[in-house]
Order: C-alpha cells, then sequence, then structure tokens
C-alpha cells in the first residue's frame, strides 16, 4: 500500500480505479482535457496543491504530458510531484484497439511498476497524518448536507462557497472535505454559511 498525504492527481475514472486499491490517500481526477475548462476543478486542484500538495500521475503520452504541464502552470511546480511511467506499449483489455501512440495508459500499467514509480518519486515512505476526527458522511447528514428535502441545495451552496465542483457525488465531496479542512472547520464553515436559514 502507498501511502501518501499528498493527493494524488490522475487523468481518468479508470486510472483512479486502478490506484484505489493500491493508494492510501486521495484520488483526484482531471476528467482528461475537462480540466482546462473546468473553473471549478481547477479552483479545487490549487487548493489541495497549497493544503497538502499534488503527486501528478498522468499517461506517458503527448497528452498526459500536455495536462502535466497545464497542472504545473496553475498549481504551481513547486506545489507538484511528477510521478513518471516508463512507456510501455500494448492496449488496455477493456479497449478494442491500442491509443493513437500505442502505449498503455495508468490503468494499464502493471501494479508493480506503479509502485517502482511512485518509490521513485519519493512518495510512499511519507509519514499519513492521522486525522483525530474525520469528516464521515453522517458529518454531512448532521449538518443539512444529505438525507434531507433542502440537502442538495445546501451542498450547492457550500461548494461554492469553497470554490468546488458542483457535481462531486457525496463520497468524492466528504473525501475532498476531510483533505481540505478539519471537521471542526467544517462545522464553522457550515454554522456560518447556513446560520440566517
Amino acid at each position: 500500500m502507498i501511502h501518501t498525504d499528498r493527493a494524488i492527481v490522475v487523468e481518468g475514472k479508470y486510472d483512479k480505479i486502478k490506484l484505489s486499491s493500491m493508494v492510501d490517500g486521495v484520488i483526484i481526477c482531471t476528467g482528461g482535457f475537462r480540466v482546462y475548462k473546468d473553473k471549478e476543478m481547477q479552483a479545487m486542484l490549487r487548493a489541495l496543491a497549497k493544503k497538502q500538495g499534488l503527486a501528478v500521475l498522468t499517461d506517458s503520452d503527448t497528452a498526459g504530458f500536455k495536462i502535466r504541464g497545464f497542472l504545473r502552470s496553475i498549481c504551481g511546480k513547486e506545489n507538484i510531484v511528477d510521478v513518471y511511467i516508463p512507456d510501455l506499449y500494448g492496449k488496455e483489455k477493456r479497449k478494442d484497439h491500442p491509443s493513437k501512440e500505442g502505449k498503455l495508459g495508468v490503468e494499464g500499467v502493471p501494479e508493480e511498476v506503479l509502485q517502482k514509480a511512485f518509490a521513485d518519486a519519493g512518495i510512499g515512505a511519507e509519514l499519513v497524518l492521522q486525522k483525530k476526527d474525520p469528516i464521515t458522511k453522517m458529518d454531512l447528514f448532521e449538518l443539512g448536507l444529505s438525507g434531507r428535502a433542502e440537502s442538495a441545495l445546501r451542498r450547492k451552496r457550500l461548494m461554492k462557497h469553497l470554490t468546488l465542483p458542483e457535481h462531486l457525488t457525496t463520497n468524492a465531496l466528504v473525501t475532498v472535505l476531510d483533505a481540505l479542512m478539519s471537521r471542526e472547520e467544517l462545522f464553522l464553515t457550515c454554522g456560518e454559511l447556513f446560520e440566517e436559514e
């Protein structure tokens, strides 16, 4: 298991699925080139980069390097550790044809190669700070952010206030909130945001 306090940024959902069994940490998907236009996602990535730093793991093709460069430009290269996978040729099992450049993406790279890539980047031996009180789904319920008629509206207001993408799922919201703030800070923020209700 790879342990890190940095948020790991990958291109797509299949990359995230691949890493989720290997990584003890936050994994964020850019949605490929969607990150270029998604101002909310950019703001969230900047906040995570400033708070805990990012580990960027993109495919080793031209598109992957363009996304990597874009992330450095918006988040600051000093906040980013690059994790590089080698050029391995072939195709992912779920695809009918190899990629344009014929290289395997993150999802198709063997686990031991990914572990070496993280180790080479210095990721994995870091001390993971265990929060005394992590943010949970129950906290969202207590704050009226889930399980109630007005919950969707409250979540939308909170995400707008924190400049987070409005389409985060509840699970993703818990993960991102836990990375950005303490449980106490969440309760204070929601108290101030919803006090007039």
